[in-house]
């Protein structure tokens, strides 16, 4: 393996440095590293300047019968499936049979007034409605298996109490693209699928595009898989019903790349409601949103310049997809995966790399999966030893997830303390993150170490008090988790209320960054972009947000200048008003 790795490290130093050496061979070298690793398993396909230079399948669209993936193999796009949906509706717009800045009420009339009255379409396209993320609701694990019809899942969501006002901000939600399709299917007459084929896919001749339905046998299509540790199993099921008009399309490369070009064109509508689909229309993270489309910057490979992308990612069960188009010179990356959970923003980066003629770098290998080898090949004193070698090193790359996923593959098999040591590790590579003490507690537990199991059940109930499985475990093992759970006067919380500018950003992108928190039924929320998370509080005005183990310390000693300190280095400062 590692004269492979040596090997492939070598063609990477020829492909960034010999003159001679075309675009499409040093695509070729770079996706097939990343297979090699792997890191990515599905197809992709390359553009530049409207003229395909690149496409080809890696790995396999079915394991079972080792069937390849090819250029023409048909994955599901998940939130791909959003730009189809903001298509269907301007088309809507372009004919006169809807309006952008209407009450959605005025076409859905049963639809709860309360909210179907201050809400448009404009705001459902670009994510600020205010409408609750279904797919975030604490019942949606079961809802996977089941079939439900459109106006079933805007039922969910329907009389839900908005996260703001209409308009405020910018929150990702499904059930914003839900209720789109459900409006196109009520004003048309027609089934969603039906006017996605009617509209888009037969007036370019994507024949290799549909609605997906599990029943259905479809030619060519992709099945999904999860990787768990240096293994692969079945993703979970999920009835294509639920996802709907939000991430219900499957496709292929090759017919990504007809949908491209004729954005570029008005086959499917005038140059006017063109240009609304891709104007900015509300920031979202670092970038912008559109409508159905992502709109920024992107680094050009490992250098300092940027270049303009329009571009979405989405993820589903078993797939992850990526469609990046570059304006300016008529480039395009699409990369369908349907192993999930792979690196295809860094692939896309290293792609720009080689388009316009900057340094690139190869995949760095898994700590975690290496680590998982290092014991089965050898034993945990070996890699161990591997692993403090290694760690720091610019070829790997450590992951939490990984690294709890090597974990629990060397639990099931019996290898216990093999998995003990590796959640040691993960629990000292990320302190902050409650997950890391969990999972070692259950070893530790199977090991019949319970006083040690305890201290990390403690720790990670500390680090995040919804952990509902540790507090059970504590119970059950006569321990008292009301002490664990710090609780924050009302009024200390309502103190942090507001908005805080950053003061040292990293780049000038970051100049404007703002992060807003505010109080919910006695809890601490922050928004970040668009990205809402809960905070846990430690104590000494310091918490943690248990999604990432992000620390946020607050310094309240002048009530009138209060600054945050977020991952011990960005310094921020609450806006007056």
């Amino acid at each position: 393996m590692k004269k492979i790795y040596a090997l492939l490290l070598l063609v990477f130093a020829i492909s960034n440095y010999a003159c001679g050496q075309s675009k499409t061979d040093k695509l070729d070298a770079l996706i097939s590293a990343y297979a090699k690793e792997g890191q990515f398993n599905g197809s992709v396909l390359v553009t530049e300047k409207g003229e395909i230079i690149y496409k080809k399948g890696f790995g396999l669209a079915n394991m079972e019968w080792e069937i390849p993936n090819q250029p023409d193999t048909k994955f599901r796009l998940a939130s791909v499936t959003k730009q189809f949906t903001a298509m269907l509706i301007v088309q809507l717009v372009s004919e006169n049979k809807l309006k952008l800045d209407v009450p959605i009420s005025t076409y859905l009339p049963d639809y709860p007034k309360k909210n179907g009255d201050i809400i448009t379409i404009h705001q459902l396209l670009t994510h600020t409605s205010g409408i609750p993320n279904y797919t975030s609701f604490p019942g949606y694990r079961n809802m996977m298996s089941t079939t439900y019809r459109p106006e079933e899942i805007v039922r969910l969501f329907a009389d839900s109490t908005l996260d703001f006002t209409p308009g405020e901000r910018f929150q990702y939600s499904n059930s914003g693209y839900v209720l789109l399709g459900y409006i196109i299917e009520q004003l048309t007459g027609k089934s969603y699928e039906q006017v996605l084929q009617e509209k888009i896919f037969t007036p370019l001749k994507m024949m290799n595009s549909g609605y997906d339905h599990n029943e259905t046998v479809i030619k060519n299509r992709a099945a999904g898989y999860n990787q768990v540790g240096n293994t692969f199993q079945n993703a979970n099921y999920i009835d294509m019903s639920v996802p709907f008009s939000a991430g219900g399309i499957y496709s292929t490369v090759e017919d990504l790349y007809l949908w491209d070009q004729a954005l570029y064109s008005e086959k499917l509508l005038p140059k006017k409601y063109l240009d609304l689909i891709f104007t900015k229309h509300i920031p979202a993270g670092q970038n912008y949103y559109g409508y159905g489309w992502q709109i920024g910057k992107m680094p050009v490979g490992n250098s300092e310049d940027q270049v303009e992308t329009i571009s979405h990612s989405g993820s589903i069960n078993g797939f992850g997809t990526l469609i990046t188009r570059i304006p300016s010179d008529k480039s395009l990356i699409v990369l369908l995966n349907n192993t999930g959970g792979t690196p295809l923003y860094d692939m896309t980066i290293a792609i720009t790399g080689i388009l316009y003629g900057k340094s690139y770098s190869p995949p760095k290998k898994s700590m975690a999966y290496s680590l998982l080898k290092a014991i089965e090949k050898e034993d945990i004193n070996t890699a161990l030893l591997f692993y403090k070698k290694n760690k720091d090193s610019g070829d790997y790359v450590l992951s939490e997830n990984e690294m709890n996923l090597a974990g629990y593959q060397l639990l099931q098999s019996g290898k216990t303390k093999e998995a003990a040591s590796v959640f040691k590790l993960n629990v000292e590579a990320y302190p902050n993150s409650f997950n890391t003490y969990d999972s070692y507690g259950e070893a530790l537990l199977v090991l019949g170490d319970s006083t040690q199991a305890i201290e990390n059940y403690k720790k990670s109930v500390k680090l995040n008090p919804g952990n509902e499985n540790g507090v059970k475990i504590l119970k059950a093992l006569g321990v008292n988790t009301d002490t664990l759970i710090k609780n924050v006067a009302i009024e200390d919380l309502k103190l942090l209320e507001g908005e805080y500018l950053v003061t040292n950003p990293a780049t000038d992108g970051d100049k404007y960054w703002k992060i807003e928190f505010e109080v919910v039924n006695g809890e601490l929320f922050g928004n970040d972009r668009g990205y809402r998370y809960k905070l846990v509080p430690l104590g000494n005005n310091q918490f943690i947000n248990p999604d990432d183990g992000e620390s946020l310390v607050f310094d309240t000693k002048d009530k009138k200048a209060i600054t945050l300190t977020l991952f011990g280095r960005f310094k921020f400062k609450k806006m007056t008003r």
